[in-house]
C-alpha cells in the first residue's frame, strides 16, 4: 500500500511544481499559487486515501488508465486520417493519466452500452461527454466538469428581429421535432419546423426557410470552425450550462479524488483551455 500511496502522491505534487514554475513574477502569479496549494493539500491526503485493492490502487500497480469512449463521436473521440484515437475527451483523458502517472488506455464502445460496461468493470472510467444529471448522480460518481455547453439561438447575421429567446414568439425554428432544443423554442411561442440534425436545421435558417435554431454552444462552434464564413449569429444563450464529466463508478471515491486534483492541476497549467481551443476555437473547459 505504501507504494501505491507515494507513487499517486508524488505524480500529482511532481505536476504541481512544473504547473507553478516560472509563474512568480506573472500577472496570473497568485491565482496559480493559489490553486497549486490547493491542489497540493488534495494531493498529500490521497497518500492516506488510496484504499487497498480499489481501482485506483489497481491503476496504479499496473501502470495504466482504461477509459471507455465512443470512437466515433467527432471532435471529442473518434479517428483521424491516421485511423489514430484522437478528439476532445481524448487528449484530456491522455492528460490526466499523464498527471496521475500512468498511461491512458481505450475501449471504444457504442454509447448505448457504454455505462451498462462500466458497471461490469470493463474499463476504470467514462470520457465520452457524459452529462451530469441528478439521475446518474444517485448511480455514479462525477469528476468536475471539464465541458461547459450552453443553449444558444441562432440566426442569420442580417436578422435584426430576434435578440432574445423572447422575440421567437410566432417565428419559425429549425429544430429535431423531439429534441429539448424544440420544446424550448415552443415554450417561448415558436412554430417548429422539423428536421434531421443540426446540419440540415442550419441550412433552412440560411435559405431563409425559418428564423432561427436552437443548439449547444458546443456544435455552434464545431460548426463555425467547418464554416468560419457562414452568415450566420448568436442572437442569445442560456444563463444556465450543461455540464460533462469523466464518469465513475459509485465505489471509487480515492479515483475520483485523484482525476479531480489532476484536473485542477490541468486547469492551472492552462492545458484544459489548450485542448478546448484545439477543438473548438474558444474554451469550453470552464464555466462562462
Amino acid at each position: 500500500m505504501k507504494t501505491y500511496k507515494n507513487k499517486i502522491a508524488a505524480a500529482l505534487l511532481a505536476s504541481l511544481v512544473l504547473a507553478g514554475c516560472g509563474t512568480d513574477t506573472s500577472a496570473a502569479a497568485p491565482a496559480v499559487e493559489e490553486a497549486t496549494d490547493a491542489v497540493t493539500e488534495q494531493a498529500q491526503g490521497l497518500i492516506e486515501e488510496v484504499i487497498e485493492n480499489s481501482t485506483l490502487a489497481d491503476i496504479l500497480s499496473r501502470g495504466y488508465i482504461n477509459f471507455a469512449t465512443e470512437g466515433t463521436y467527432a471532435p471529442y473521440s473518434y479517428h483521424d486520417d491516421n485511423d489514430e484515437l484522437v478528439g476532445y475527451d481524448v487528449d484530456i483523458a491522455r492528460a490526466i493519466a499523464d498527471k496521475l502517472g500512468v498511461e491512458a488506455r481505450f475501449t471504444e464502445t457504442q454509447w448505448d452500452s457504454i455505462i451498462a460496461g462500466l458497471d461490469a468493470k470493463k474499463y476504470d472510467a467514462i470520457s465520452n461527454q457524459v452529462s451530469i444529471t441528478d439521475e446518474r448522480k444517485e448511480k455514479y460518481l462525477f469528476s468536475d466538469p471539464y465541458t461547459y455547453a450552453y443553449g444558444v439561438l441562432i440566426v442569420t447575421d442580417d436578422n435584426t428581429d430576434i435578440n432574445s429567446f423572447e422575440d421567437v414568439d410566432g417565428k419559425k425554428l429549425a429544430q429535431t421535432i423531439t429534441s429539448n432544443w424544440a420544446k424550448l423554442g415552443e415554450s417561448y411561442g415558436a412554430e417548429i419546423v422539423s428536421t434531421n440534425g443540426f446540419s440540415d436545421s442550419i441550412q433552412l435558417v440560411l435559405q431563409g426557410r425559418a428564423d432561427g435554431t436552437i443548439n449547444d454552444n458546443v456544435t455552434y462552434l464545431e460548426y463555425l470552425k467547418e464554416q468560419p464564413d457562414s452568415k450566420v449569429r448568436i442572437a442569445a444563450q442560456s444563463e444556465d450550462a450543461s455540464e460533462s464529466a469523466v464518469l465513475i463508478r459509485k465505489e471509487d471515491v480515492d479515483l475520483q479524488a485523484a482525476i479531480n486534483a489532476a484536473l485542477k492541476v490541468l486547469v492551472s497549467e492552462g492545458k484544459l483551455k489548450e485542448i478546448s481551443e484545439k477543438y473548438f476555437g474558444e474554451d469550453i473547459s470552464s464555466a462562462s
